[in-house]
């Protein structure tokens, strides 16, 4: 059949990753859910097939440029993909956007209001318009000259410098000079310049302590080093640099996060007191509309906003068309259940499924069609009633003529689909085949799929386990104040398993994530406090490159080095530890410096890596993977699956005690070496889980997780489940964020937030036993919680 009438995107022999030469048909103009456990191989159909091969075609289309990039980047691993329009993927990127990013620029509602402001704006008298630019403070023409639009400025004193005057300078009393040689160096310069640093701080002149600190000179004197016994110590040329330049410099310049975060304590942070925070130059703030300033009203809630526009006093047909522009970018938004979000949020703040819904919102005004969009679990921090709201969105998508593929856990996303495809049956090297793909109902025929055996039992009424349990004591938080809680009181039970629900933006990470760990990590230390640990497990990333990865970041590499270190033929070379190790000179590829891959730089596009052409992403020279343990280098030890490691190390206690809570956890198909940046943040969030469970202590400890289930397939959230109740079984307190009713219905108490999102949640609606929440008039849970309880 000629591919333009084709209705079908037909995929033969995938081998991605896990893939096992995958064929299967997947019908266009529908939507269509990749479903699977985690590590099945569903994203490597989705993404690592065919967006990857989409984009590719797009590469090629373009210029001879972008051809020869194809080689580099690698072409996915297909026989072929027919049928297959251009695509827009939708990913929740684990790169962390800096902080000029916001919700506006995101969005790009920013352009328009700044439009707005610039054409229909109420300037002062005689004052001339602005163009567009001079609203916004990310450029020149707008930023604030004292904050660089930044709004907030970092500054330093003397007591932050110096905590301890009644110290000398040689005994240290410039705590922000840098250790080692370095803070010699600029003592000896001191000295040569003729300053006391034997005299206590306290008792020299204020203005040398003043020049010391915050002086802008870098005076080059000649330093005469003491000598010290069988060492010669030449004379040199050293440069002064005050403690003032060296922590800002350090904080503003430094690629070591160690460094930047031991500067930042020198520092406070404080609105700017030219712009007052508001980050822009005082000309764009004198020009209003609807009476505010464009700062204002970028920090009122999208809903708010919205209602502004709507209520504008007529302003002529450009104001009219302006502010309905903007109200038509503002609606999909909120349909998607951000409304509570303000223009100047920044991007850092928000959850990896808040920047996707807000991509997928602009997506929608976009008018774009017959495209693939391919989206990655869009539900991840979605209370099931703005899930509702997803699906409505996802169709609308559909309607406007596009294919729309979405890789998704949420069974009530699964149950929406036109299609599906499942993946699996189990994770690895079990998994990547298809098991099913056609309509969802096809689904209950399959004996072997681990999605069939959720998707058709869970209509039928749950029954609860075991008995809510009784709590130990409980930590009280009384008159919270932060971001939208407004005096909330909430009551945590201790010695029990503990959920905190609610809609989006309605408080619940400041609750748990701010006010409780705060409150209980500032009492640890206290006679008589319950609690004696705390560990809070989110879904940061575990490492920002792909030089960090999970043997690093569980501490299992150490082990794997010293066995490396301890064969015959390391000994006989005489090679140590660093030999094994790809973050420094030695063993390393310097090709790609041990990260295995080489940044690709696309100028039109962003970079991307790619496996370096040297050592194939194997990290090491050739010289050391010479060497071999039990018949293995040190690469192929890298690329063992943590299932496969337990067996292979099944005599390496050390090694078998990580692993093992590895895959207690359900990570068992995740390679030893697998890169930082290819991980989940649930997959990141369990790895930290599984390094704490592995050190398990005896006393009281307070387990903090927000969302642990986002990412994960029923058949895995029962793995993690086990865990969990299993560190609550042992003694300890466990407090879970979470959206999933099904864990919230195995709980022992819940605390629900709302009603609604930003200014109208930030309220505690219920607190209780899940059946007693489940009957809470007023809540937003109730519904759906008492569904999950089966009542």
């Amino acid at each position: 059949m000629h591919q333009s009438t084709d209705p079908y995107v037909r995929v033969r022999g995938a081998r991605e990753h896990n893939l096992r030469g995958v064929d299967v048909d997947i019908p266009r103009d529908a939507l269509t859910v990749f479903t699977g456990v985690s590590g099945s191989g569903k994203s490597s159909l989705a993404f690592g097939t065919l967006y990857a091969e989409a984009q590719r075609r797009y590469f090629e289309s373009v210029a001879p440029y972008a051809r020869r990039l194809i080689h580099q980047i690698g072409a996915p691993k297909v026989d072929s993909v027919t049928g297959l329009p251009p695509a827009v993927s939708l990913e929740q990127r684990r790169s962390t956007p800096g902080s000029r990013s916001s919700v506006g620029t995101v969005t790009l509602l920013s352009n328009s209001l700044r439009m707005l402001y610039s054409r229909a704006g109420a300037y002062p008298a005689g004052a001339e318009r602005l163009d567009s630019d001079a609203f916004s403070p990310n450029t020149a023409a707008g930023a604030c000259p004292s904050c660089h639009g930044i709004g907030r400025i970092h500054r330093t004193d003397e007591q932050l410098l110096v905590p301890d005057p009644d110290l000398s300078i040689r005994q240290g009393a410039i705590a922000a000079w840098p250790g080692a040689w370095q803070g010699k160096n600029l003592r000896d310069i001191l000295e040569a310049l003729g300053h006391d640093v034997d005299a206590p701080w306290r008792e020299l002149p204020a203005r040398d302590r003043e020049w010391i600190l915050f002086t802008e000179e870098q005076p080059v004197v000649t330093v005469h080093p003491v000598r010290e016994a069988e060492r010669i110590q030449r004379p040199y040329q050293g440069t002064y640099m005050s403690a003032h330049r060296h922590v800002m410099r350090t904080f503003a310049d430094s690629k070591s996060a160690s460094l930047r975060a031991r500067a930042e304590k020198f520092l406070t942070d404080s609105p700017c007191p030219v712009c007052e925070g508001r980050r822009l130059r005082p000309e764009a703030l004198a020009v209003t509309f609807a009476g505010r300033t464009i700062a204002e009203l970028a920090a009122v809630p999208l809903t708010e906003l919205d209602g502004v526009l709507a209520s504008a006093p007529p302003g002529g047909e450009a104001a009219r068309v302006l502010a309905e522009d903007l109200r038509a970018r503002i609606a999909p938004v909120t349909e998607l259940g951000l409304g509570y979000l303000s223009l100047d949020r920044t991007a850092p703040s928000l959850s990896a499924g808040e920047l996707q819904r807000l991509r997928l919102a602009t997506q929608l005004k976009s008018g774009l069609f017959g495209v693939v969009y391919v989206l990655d679990e869009p539900s991840a921090g979605l209370h099931p009633a703005d899930t509702e709201a997803l699906l409505t969105v996802l169709d609308r998508l559909k309607a406007a003529g596009n294919t729309v593929f979405v890789v998704e856990h949420d069974l009530d996303v699964v149950r929406h689909a036109d299609w599906l495809v499942d993946v699996g049956p189990l994770a690895g090297e079990h998994g990547g085949r298809v098991l099913h793909s056609g309509p969802p109902a096809g689904l209950a025929d399959v004996a072997e799929s681990a999605t069939a055996r959720h998707l058709f039992a869970s209509l039928e009424s749950p029954e609860r386990p075991r008995p809510v349990r009784e709590a130990r004591g409980a930590v009280r938080l009384s008159g919270v104040d932060r971001h939208n809680l407004r005096g909330v009181t909430a009551e945590f039970p201790l010695g029990v398993f503990t959920a905190v629900t609610g809609v989006s933006g309605s408080g619940k990470s400041t609750l748990v994530g701010q006010a409780l760990a705060g409150e209980v990590a500032g009492r640890l230390a206290e006679p008589g406090f319950p609690v004696r640990r705390l560990v809070e497990v989110d879904q940061r990333p575990i490492g920002r490159t792909p030089r960090s990865n999970l043997a690093t970041y569980t501490g299992l590499f150490d082990v794997v080095r010293r066995l490396f270190t301890a064969s015959d033929e390391a000994r006989a070379r005489g090679w140590k530890a660093g030999r094994f190790s790809f973050n420094v000179p030695g063993g390393r590829c310097e090709t790609c410096q041990g990260e295995g891959f080489v940044s690709v730089e696309l100028l039109f596009l962003p970079s991307t890596y790619a496996p370096c052409p040297q050592c194939g992403g194997a990290r090491y020279n050739a010289e050391t993977l010479q060497v071999r343990y039990e018949g293995l280098s040190i690469a192929e030890v890298l690329s063992l699956t943590v299932e496969a490691a337990a067996v292979f190390f099944a005599q390496v206690p050390a090694a078998a005690r990580s692993l093992r809570a590895l895959e207690d956890i359900g990570l068992g198909y995740l390679r030893l070496g697998q890169p930082a940046t290819e991980l989940s943040g649930g997959e990141a969030q369990r790895i930290k889980l599984a390094t704490e469970l592995q050190r398990l202590r005896r006393d009281h400890t307070l387990y903090l997780l927000d969302e642990p289930t986002t990412g994960l397939h029923p058949a895995d959230v029962r793995v993690l489940l086990r865990q969990l109740h299993g560190l609550v079984e042992a003694g300890h307190s466990v407090v879970v964020v979470e959206h999933d009713m099904d864990v919230v219905a195995g709980a022992d108490w819940v605390i629900d937030l709302g009603p609604g999102g930003g200014a109208e949640g930030g309220r505690v609606v219920a607190s209780g036993t899940p059946s007693e929440v489940a009957r809470t008039p007023g809540s937003r849970t109730a519904g759906y919680l008492a569904r999950a309880l089966g009542v």
